[in-house]
């Protein structure tokens, strides 16, 4: 293993804060990642890392060999990269909500793989936030309004919301027409992920945003969960427009109060500092706004 191998198995160490999940990411024996590591510090006189039965954790020198060594390897990256696009290759992990994977991103996949044979790609389905360096993912797309982070954030659009019923539902509630006719009605409960609370309805109402909690029977953290209570009639739901676009317009699901919508949900990719000259992130987040820019009204 030559010294900028190393240099990636050792951050990727720290990033996974496990020699087993770097090493399995690296595609590498555990026992030959912890070998090398061993052979590193043996190398440079200092214990970088302190290994207890329950995760790894860098010393001091360890830190800042750490600092040093993002700033080389992307360095690298993006001279390589720089010079060929095509060059591009590794393995990319990212980390989408299931439906938006499977509907706008798989279908443009076997493009973006045949521009970069050498590129391969990992895709974690959620609608949580994740830890990015310590799960070792690259980057996520995630929709809304984002916590304050250290994370770098490029926004890719904003996504127009509808609120959503269907049509069985309506025959036993009624369709509502103004807001006061939402007395009476139920809702699917939607559960942040960030506040652990139910996310109350949005309306606009003479552009000025009103916040509306309806009861719920029931309550999800997952969003292909919401759609498929939101089609049996478990209530009212808002979602961006796209996700059920073609409910709509098949009859599935009817828009209710159209003229009070939701306020826009924005659509954003977000990578961790360290990642951010990677030419492989870049030419991730380049192909996102390629395929997602035309769906979406512009930021």
């Amino acid at each position: 293993m030559d010294r900028f191998d190393s240099m990636r198995l050792f951050t990727r160490v720290v990033e996974r804060r496990s020699f087993t999940a770097a090493a399995a990411d690296l595609g590498l024996p555990r026992s030959s990642a912890t070998a090398a590591i061993k052979e590193l510090e043996k190398r440079l006189g200092v214990q970088l890392l302190r290994r207890t039965t329950r995760h790894v954790a860098t010393t001091p020198d360890g830190e800042a060999y750490y600092q040093r060594c993002i700033g080389i390897l992307a360095d690298i990256e993006d001279a390589e990269g720089g010079f060929d696009a095509r060059e591009v290759r590794g393995r990319l992990s990212v980390d989408v909500n299931g439906h938006m994977a499977r509907t706008f991103l798989l279908p443009e996949l076997p493009a973006l793989l045949a521009r970069h044979p050498g590129l391969s790609v990992h895709i974690g389905e959620g609608d949580r936030l994740v830890d990015l360096v310590r799960e070792g993912v690259d980057c996520v797309i995630r929709a809304g309004m984002l916590p304050d982070s250290d994370m770098i954030v490029r926004r890719l659009g904003i996504a127009r919301e509808v609120t959503v019923a269907s049509p069985a539902y309506l025959e036993r509630h009624g369709v509502p027409r103004t807001l006061d006719d939402l007395a009476g009605h139920m809702m699917i409960g939607f559960v942040s992920s960030r506040t652990r609370q139910v996310m109350p309805l949005e309306f606009t109402v003479d552009g000025k945003v009103r916040e509306v909690v309806l009861p719920s029977r029931v309550t999800v953290v997952n969003s292909d969960t919401s759609a498929a209570l939101v089609r049996l009639g478990f209530g009212l739901f808002q979602a961006p427009k796209l996700r059920y676009a073609d409910d709509i317009g098949a009859g599935r699901l009817v828009e209710v109060l159209p003229d009070n919508p939701p306020t826009p949900t924005p659509i954003s990719v977000l990578y961790p500092p360290s990642r951010q000259l990677s030419p492989r992130v870049r030419v991730f987040v380049d192909w996102l706004v390629e395929i997602l820019g035309p769906k979406l009204e512009p930021a």
